[in-house]
């Protein structure tokens, strides 16, 4: 009889403990009576919820952050939304760093699964950059933001809202404390305001093309030819789909108003999707062909190694190069000069497929359960599954089950399917055998 032995754990399996972790002391200190307002025991599945979409940094909310919590409860959230928007690993290697002691190869290799690093060399001074940059960028948008803050809410709750919103928004959290004037309202009451729309949507597009694509531009400033592919795509993909949907939302949607106000409102509601989850408009007025483009923009998310979510503007970009290559009858997919990887390809096919899966079977079930309309469920769960956070407005009012249900998207959202896969199916054998090969027809 073999003895008992315990399995370490690989980089995969950290990532997806580190994150349920968190979420589950997160949802016992948002218990506690000090947390609340009025000092009374949170519900823990109410609790639970917002830890997780703290964690996930997503946004969607089932009591209004700025008058349901108290102080302590509105820094419990802030703190984990850092937690999430730096990744679990990345905050765990910080205080090992700032302790002095040794970063172990098993730490590394987990490290560069966390931050999507290419490879392992240079992993802990890429970690170190990754925190003072945080830092440095978050602090610089509260500093813009208390102006504003301060003139509305006073100097000391002020600079408070300025950081956390600046925290929120660089984390692409969307989680507001706005209700303190109209319950949910989040930034609709500045959506004609100039300084709060440009930095906040700054923050979000910095938060959101990774912490690589940073590093690219540090080392290499405004080369773009000597920027990693990866980065020429994250850039370029980026400027794409903020561009064209911003041009959509102001032919289409925001007719009214002057120039300036109706540019701010498009520009932000082509930003926010992306995974931030502040708003300056009321989604659910848009018409379905808006809240369609939005969804798709939920769905797409982020960067890789961000701090937003989604499936990754590079796996829309390999996707759309996989398409073009098979309309040229190219032999492989091309970007920027640089062929893909057939096992890139498969990956980002696989993601697709499992977001769609996800997106849908959820409002599917949500809708069967509350007996809603399906579109206002599927952006619910495209803004769980992409950790947005925009909103219908629906999730205040959501039975237990599909509360968990969308707990349960937001956490794969976070983690990302392909990671909890792997970490599910580490023990399982690699077949190197292969059946004989046939063709089958498609499209």
């Amino acid at each position: 009889m073999k003895p008992f032995s315990i399995k370490p754990l690989n980089s995969f399996q950290i990532i997806v403990l580190g994150f349920a972790g968190v979420i589950l002391a997160g949802a016992l200190l948002l218990m506690l009576p000090v947390s609340s307002a009025t000092h009374c025991v949170t519900p823990f599945l109410s609790a639970l919820f917002t830890s997780t979409t703290s964690v996930c940094v997503t946004g969607l909310i089932v009591v209004d952050t700025g008058t349901y919590w108290s102080v302590f409860g509105q820094a419990v959230i802030l703190v984990l939304i850092q937690i999430g928007g730096m990744g679990v690993v990345t905050v765990a290697a910080a205080v090992t760093i700032v302790s002095g002691r040794k970063i172990g190869l098993m730490q590394r290799s987990t490290m560069q699964e966390a931050v999507a690093a290419p490879k392992m060399s240079g992993i802990v001074r890429l970690t170190g950059f990754i925190i003072r940059a945080t830092f440095l960028i978050e602090l610089s948008g509260a500093a813009l933001l208390a102006p504003v803050f301060c003139r509305d809410f006073g100097p000391v709750r002020g600079l408070w809202m300025a950081l956390f919103h600046s925290i929120s928004a660089f984390c692409n959290a969307g989680i507001d404390l706005m209700g303190i004037r109209i319950p949910f309202s989040s930034l609709t009451l500045y959506a004609a305001n100039p300084l709060v729309n440009l930095v906040i949507m700054a923050l979000i597009i910095i938060g959101g093309i990774g912490f690589l694509t940073w590093e690219d531009i540090r080392s290499n400033h405004l080369h773009f030819s000597r920027y990693r592919m990866q980065s020429k795509v994250i850039l370029t993909t980026t400027a794409i789909l903020i561009l064209l949907p911003a041009l959509y939302f102001y032919f289409g949607e925001f007719r009214q108003g002057g120039f300036g106000t109706r540019i701010l409102l498009s520009l932000f509601q082509s930003v926010t999707p992306r995974t931030a989850g502040f708003n300056t408009a009321d989604f659910s007025k848009l018409t379905e062909s808006g809240q369609i483009l939005t969804i798709i923009l939920m769905l797409i998310g982020g960067s890789p190694g961000s701090t937003a979510g989604g499936m990754k503007t590079t796996t829309v970009a390999v996707l759309t190069s996989t398409a073009v290559s098979v309309f040229r009858r190219n032999e492989n997919p091309e970007l920027f000069k640089r062929r893909i990887a057939p096992e890139t390809v498969a990956n980002a096919a696989s993601i697709l497929m499992m977001y769609l899966c996800l997106c849908l079977t959820g409002a599917f079930l949500i809708s069967r359960i509350e007996e809603l309309p399906m579109m206002a469920c599927m952006f619910e769960t495209a803004s769980a599954v992409g950790t947005v956070g925009l909103s219908f407005g629906i999730t205040p009012g959501l039975g237990s089950i599909s509360r968990i249900i969308l707990i349960i998207l937001m956490y794969l959202g976070r983690v990302g399917g392909l990671t909890l896969i792997y970490a599910a199916l580490s023990g399982h054998r690699i077949r190197f055998g292969k059946y004989p090969l046939e063709k089958i027809t498609v499209g």
